[in-house]
């Protein structure tokens, strides 16, 4: 690799991490004063509330409760949140519950059946803080009848593999489900809620971060249903789904009804706030710096040859920013399964990266995931240059061949490029770092 390219995106990629960390990004938005509750622009007074109940769901979840404990402790009744890990350590009043990600299972299944009954039970004097985080789609699996824990699963797999997007998947998710699209303020009303949610989704859409479930869905079983049939599944989905989508069941709640007057959702994290911070971190470490966006969508490896491209205008001409010259992107890109090998969204982009940069000097390309699991894998993402593909057919090691069978994980395997620092709590979508000198 390019002498300290690669240890210097580590270092930006580090500053989005700390952006995003959970519990800081909790307390920089809500603040206790006295009996004054402060949550952005808003005050409760907490003495007006019976009691305050703490639910939510997502990979960042434990890390928030730590904080909301830290402000509120004795004042908590009870609470229960979803995780991915065990990210609940330290937690006295809020109970921790493990889940399947990304296909929702069986204890993430009766943690939603528990989150429901508790939010069900509350009063119009009692305050519910609800803490949603990225992965909360997968982590808050409440099937409406007549589907099954199973049919969930299945339909899940089905669109991870067909490569829809995340506004996609959770349109279909909110329409199979008792919780998601704004299904658990219902639940909760007449009660208060505070839903204070770490942004995942491209555009800070709050109907779509963790499909919604404290706020007003602008879609629809239409909208649901055709998109099964635009990806060719209709055929494929459980019959249950089938019937759901296709059935006359009232539509989740919308805007203007009035079980959302009496809830307030406040982002407190962001990739936007991480992309920014890498780009602190660059500037830092000497690189002009240009951010790219955050809203970074499309088939991973195709978006891939258009930040190669980037990299090969920066090595040949010093612009759209001159050298030595650090681009940053954020958002979330797909990954349409033709292969049978392993990998995610972030290791496909570097290896198809690395394939269009391929005797570039002096670049180095990362794509990783602020959670630090892409896909099914142990590895948050990886890193290129343009000698990984030389590197590679030295060692007798065929790209091209691990490309078409999605096979990225173990190309950067071999190679030693992997980028991996364990779950990290938190999930603001992807970060893209091209560096060049």
């Amino acid at each position: 690799m390019a002498a300290s390219l690669p240890k210097q995106a580590l270092r930006i990629f580090d500053a989005a991490l700390q952006a995003a960390e959970p519990r800081a990004a909790v307390l920089r938005h809500l603040q206790s004063k006295g009996n004054i509750l402060v949550a952005g622009r808003r005050r409760f007074d907490l003495k007006a509330f019976r009691n305050v109940y703490v639910v939510g769901a997502g990979k960042a979840s434990g890390g928030m409760a730590r904080a909301v404990e830290r402000l509120l402790g004795k004042r908590i009744r009870g609470g229960i949140i979803n995780v991915k890990h065990d990210d609940g350590m330290g937690l006295r009043r809020i109970e921790v519950n493990q889940g399947g990600h990304p296909i929702p299972d069986r204890n993430g299944e009766a943690g939603a059946r528990r989150i429901a009954e508790m939010v069900s039970q509350a009063g119009p004097n009692d305050l519910i803080i609800c803490l949603i985080s990225g992965g909360a789609s997968a982590l808050l699996p409440l099937p409406a009848d007549p589907v099954t824990l199973e049919d969930k699963q299945a339909t899940t797999r089905l669109l991870l593999e067909c490569g829809a997007n995340i506004h996609e998947m959770n349109c279909v998710r909110k329409h199979i489900s008792g919780l998601k699209g704004g299904q658990l303020a219902r639940l909760a009303y007449p009660a208060t809620v505070l839903a204070l949610i770490l942004s995942d989704v491209v555009g800070d859409d709050l109907d779509v971060i963790g499909s919604g479930p404290t706020v007003p869905d602008r879609s629809t079983f239409a909208e649901a249903k055709r998109i099964i049939e635009k990806y060719g599944l209709a055929d494929r989905v459980p019959t249950a789904v089938s019937l759901r989508l296709g059935g006359n069941v009232p539509d989740t709640p919308k805007p203007g009804e009035r079980i959302f007057d009496r809830v307030q959702n406040l982002i407190v994290g962001s990739n936007r706030l991480a992309v920014d911070a890498a780009a602190r971190r660059a500037r830092e470490l000497g690189f002009h710096t240009l951010v790219l966006s955050t809203f970074i969508e499309g088939e991973a490896r195709e978006v891939a040859r258009v930040h190669a491209g980037i990299a090969r205008e920066l090595r040949a001409c010093g612009r759209p920013v001159k050298l030595p010259a650090c681009v940053i992107s954020g958002g979330e890109t797909t990954v349409t399964v033709h292969g049978s090998g392993l990998g995610g969204r972030n290791q496909e982009f570097a290896l198809a990266a690395a394939l269009h940069i391929a005797g570039l000097e002096d670049v180095a390309i990362l794509s990783a995931g602020t959670d630090g699991t892409d896909g099914p894998t142990d590895a948050a993402g990886a890193i290129a240059d343009g000698t990984t593909v030389a590197r590679a057919e030295r060692a007798e090691i065929q790209p091209g061949e691990f490309l078409a069978n999605n096979d990225s994980y173990h190309f950067f395997e071999r190679m030693g490029d992997l980028v991996k620092i364990g779950p990290t709590g938190t999930n603001v979508a992807d970060i893209q770092i091209i560096l060049a000198r």
